[in-house]
């Protein structure tokens, strides 16, 4: 089977993460997969924020816990957070945001690493506290959060794949 197919069927999304960093050359190659992600009209919409630092890592984990109302860490120990965000006054803003994050799991997979899409961006980045870390990285414009691409080294094995749906497919 070809590599880039074999890549696509097996990847999963990892929900444990061990606390070893992301190598630099690692978290490049996956940032460098998500700028060729297609885009309406070619427009370029999203933007994505690379973090490692710890302390906005955890200030992101509490901001996304918090819209569910809960404490715990809903990015599962990952140490590594790719947030992407879409510009709204592009009519594709959360489909070009949305293969954005595709590509992005995509390549984690490929080269090794775990990752998993983690919601509620929007709500994070609709709040004061996510506008206004925004602006403290110099960010500034009409931007909808669309996820978070949590990476890291997995924790043991990820779950196997679900059964695919008898419907999924209709040909005509």
């Amino acid at each position: 089977m070809n590599e880039v197919l074999k890549s696509l069927l097996e990847r999963r999304s990892c929900r444990k993460y061990r606390p070893d960093p992301v190598p630099k050359e690692l978290l490049d190659q996956v940032l460098e997969a998500g700028t060729y992600a297609a885009t309406g009209m070619g427009k370029q919409s999203p933007i994505m924020i690379a973090v490692t630092d710890r302390e906005t890592r955890d200030r992101l984990s509490r901001m996304n816990a918090a819209v569910m109302g809960s404490d715990q860490d809903p990015f599962y120990g990952a140490p590594a957070v790719i947030v992407v965000l879409a510009d709204r006054n592009i009519p594709t803003y959360l489909y070009d945001g949305s293969l954005v994050m595709g590509n992005l799991l995509n390549a984690a997979h490929a080269l090794g690493l775990g990752s998993c899409w983690i919601h509620r961006a929007k709500e994070e980045f609709d709040s004061e506290e996510g506008k206004a870390l925004l602006r403290s990285l110099g960010i500034h414009g009409d931007w909808e959060g669309i996820g978070h691409c949590i990476l890291g080294y997995a924790d043991g094995p990820c779950r196997p794949a679900a059964e695919r749906k008898a419907n999924y497919i209709c040909r005509v």
